[in-house]
């Protein structure tokens, strides 16, 4: 099997400043993969790096074979890779099924004459973008919200919105930038298990960033630590919570 998505030697410089160095990264069709490290190590601008939002210095970005390393960020979520941040980007004005809708709206087929009128392509293609949203509401645990103010969410039901928002995108890869920020014991454990429901029922492939070990260790198949930008440690958790280089980077640091 060959990997659907990986980084070789991917380095990112801002002015003088090694930001990430040779981080290389396969990832597996199925597989959930976490990209962990102390505060600052360089793990949100990687993923910068892999969907476009900022430029590489060095290394090279595949994804399904095809080298995606300066494509630009619209066309890199066409191709199938969709992601989360660190603060939350909702439509805050917008009913959280709205919020699912704007993202569902890069499949239309409709022309613009047709959204005038409201016929044709267009009644078929906005009902299918609502039929799906919903879907995905119900999925993450949001169906009963979808008239809801998204400002008005609880936090935790904000990054759950955020993560179906994503996945209106339909995705084969999605990364989430620390997914459970923010989230009490309650809200983490029902999180993992909507993650895991949504990794298969969609066949997803995951990978994230996350300080919260506990979740780390209980949902990623396989761990990549870097620390000050570089690549530390690479293997499954068990591997990970034992390896030396592991504990002498956190020691010390708090992991929120």
């Amino acid at each position: 099997m060959k990997p659907l998505f990986r980084i070789e030697q991917l380095g990112v410089n801002f002015g003088g400043l090694s930001a990430v160095a040779g981080l290389d990264l396969e990832i597996y069709p199925g597989e959930i993969v976490g990209l962990i490290g102390p505060n600052g190590a360089g793990k949100t601008t990687a993923f910068n790096a892999i969907t476009g939002i900022v430029k590489s210095s060095t290394g090279k970005v595949f994804f399904n074979d095809v080298e995606i390393t300066r494509f630009k960020s619209s066309v890199i979520a066409k191709m199938g890779i969709a992601r989360t941040f660190q603060n939350i980007r909702l439509y805050d004005d917008l009913s959280v099924l709205e919020n699912v809708m704007v993202a569902g709206h890069c499949s239309i087929t409709y022309s613009f004459l047709e959204a005038v009128a409201g016929l044709g392509r267009f009644k078929r293609d906005e009902t299918k973008i609502r039929d799906r949203s919903m879907e995905l509401l119900g999925l993450m645990g949001l169906g009963s919200l979808q008239s809801e103010k998204a400002d008005s969410l609880p936090y935790g039901s904000q990054r759950k919105l955020e993560v179906a928002r994503a996945l209106a995108l339909n995705p084969k890869l999605l990364l989430l930038d620390e997914p459970v920020a923010g989230m009490n014991p309650g809200e983490t454990a029902d999180f993992l298990t909507l993650l895991q429901t949504a990794k298969r029922e969609l066949k997803l492939t995951i990978a994230l960033i996350e300080h919260d070990m506990s979740f780390v260790m209980g949902v990623c198949d396989k761990i990549k630590v870097i620390d000050h930008g570089m690549p530390i440690a690479w293997g499954s958790p068990s591997e990970i919570q034992s390896d030396s280089n592991v504990i002498a980077a956190y020691l010390g640091v708090p992991i929120e």
